[in-house]
C-alpha cells in the first residue's frame, strides 16, 4: 500500500527507497507514455477548434494528430522534448514519493488520524505534488517548449534552450503558469492519491491471498483514479500549458493562431470568449488516455521497485542470518 502504514508487516520505506522508487517509476511511465503528452500538448496550444469537422484546425483529432506529426516530423517527434520530460519525471516523482511517505507518517504520528484513510492521502497527496511543482517547474516548462516546436526545431538542445531563454526571456520565464499549475496540481494529486486509496480497499482481496494479483490492481486503480482527477482538473492544465509557451510564438505559428494572455485570468477570459467553453477541454481524450497510462503505471511500477527492494532487503537478512549460523 503506498504511503504509510502502521498495520504494515514490512517497515515503511526509507526517504532513499522511496526516492529511488518514485523515480524510477516516473523514468519508466515517461518513457511508455510520452506519444500522448505531446499530442496533448498540441491540441492544448491550438487556438483553432479541435474537430473533425472544423477543416481550420492543424489537428482535429487523436488519430489525425499522430498520422499528421509522424509525416511531417518524422517517428522521433512524439519524444520530442524527451530529455526536459525524463528529467522532471525522475525528479517529480522522487520529491511526491518522498514527501508523501514523510507527510503520512507525520500525520499518523502527531495526529488522531489514520494514514491510511482516504482524506488523509488526499491532503497528504496534494501537498506532496506541490513541494515536487516548485521543485520541477523549470523542467516542466522546457518539457512543454520542445514539445510545442514544430520543424524547423527553435531549440536544438537543452543546454541551447536554457541559456537562450534565460538570455531572452529572464529566470522568471522558467516559472511560468507556475500559479494554475499550483492550483490545479493539489487537488488533481490529491484526487489521485483519494481514488487510489479508495478503488486499493474496494479491489482488496482476502488476507490469505493478499500478494495475488498486487501489481496489476496497483495499474487498474491507478488507472481509474488518474482518469477522474484528470477531468475534474483539466482546465488548470490548459491554462498552464497555454503561459508557459507565451513568447515562443516562432514556434506556436507552425501550428495555428497565436496568443498572447497577461495572466491566468486574461488566459481563461480570452479562452472563453474566443473558443467557448469547450476551448477548455481542448485535448481531453489523449490527456484521459496519458492520465490513465501515467497514473496507472506511476502506481504500478512505484509499488513493483519497492517490492523489489523490500524483498531484495529480506533476502539478504535471511542469507545473512543463515550465515551466522553456519559460523556458530
Amino acid at each position: 500500500m503506498v504511503g504509510y502504514d502502521p498495520r504494515a508487516q514490512n517497515a515503511a520505506p526509507s526517504p532513499n527507497e522511496a526516492a529511488l522508487a518514485g523515480s524510477a517509476a516516473g523514468m519508466v511511465t515517461r518513457a511508455l507514455i510520452s506519444p500522448f503528452d505531446v499530442i496533448k500538448i498540441r491540441f492544448q496550444l491550438q487556438i483553432e477548434r479541435v474537430s473533425s469537422r472544423s477543416p481550420e484546425g492543424k489537428y482535429r483529432g487523436i488519430y489525425q494528430a499522430f498520422r499528421r506529426i509522424y509525416s511531417e516530423e518524422g517517428l522521433s517527434a512524439f519524444w520530442k522534448g524527451h530529455i526536459p520530460a525524463q528529467l522532471l519525471s525522475i525528479c517529480y516523482g522522487a520529491v511526491q514519493f518522498v514527501s508523501f511517505e514523510f507527510l503520512t507518517e507525520l500525520v499518523h504520528k502527531s495526529t488522531p488520524y489514520d494514514s491510511q484513510t482516504s482524506g488523509v492521502h488526499f491532503f497528504c497527496g496534494g501537498l506532496a505534488a506541490c513541494s515536487a511543482t516548485v521543485a520541477c517547474q523549470p523542467l516542466d516548462t522546457l518539457r512543454t517548449r520542445f514539445a510545442a516546436q514544430g520543424e524547423p526545431k527553435v531549440y536544438g538542445n537543452l543546454r541551447y534552450a536554457v541559456s537562450t531563454m534565460w538570455r531572452t526571456e529572464g529566470p522568471l520565464t522558467f516559472y511560468r503558469g507556475l500559479s494554475p499549475t499550483l492550483l490545479a496540481v493539489f487537488p488533481y494529486a490529491g484526487l489521485q492519491f483519494f481514488f487510489y486509496n479508495v478503488f486499493k480497499q474496494l479491489l482488496s482481496p482476502p488476507v490469505k491471498s493478499r500478494d495475488s494479483g498486487g501489481n496489476l490492481r496497483s495499474l487498474v486503480c491507478g488507472s481509474g483514479a488518474g482518469m477522474i482527477s484528470k477531468t475534474l482538473t483539466y482546465p488548470f492544465d490548459l491554462f498552464k500549458k497555454r503561459l508557459q509557451v507565451g513568447g515562443f510564438e516562432k514556434a506556436r505559428a507552425h501550428f495555428g493562431e497565436v496568443r498572447t494572455y497577461r495572466g491566468l485570468m486574461d488566459c481563461a477570459v480570452q479562452i472563453a470568449k474566443e473558443e467557448g467553453i469547450r476551448g477548455f477541454f481542448k485535448g481531453l481524450s489523449p490527456s484521459l488516455l496519458k492520465a490513465a497510462l501515467s497514473t496507472g503505471f506511476t502506481f504500478f511500477w512505484y509499488e513493483f521497485f519497492l517490492n523489489i527492494m523490500k524483498n531484495t532487503k529480506e533476502k539478504r537478512r535471511t542469507d545473512d542470518l543463515s550465515g551466522g549460523r553456519k559460523e556458530r
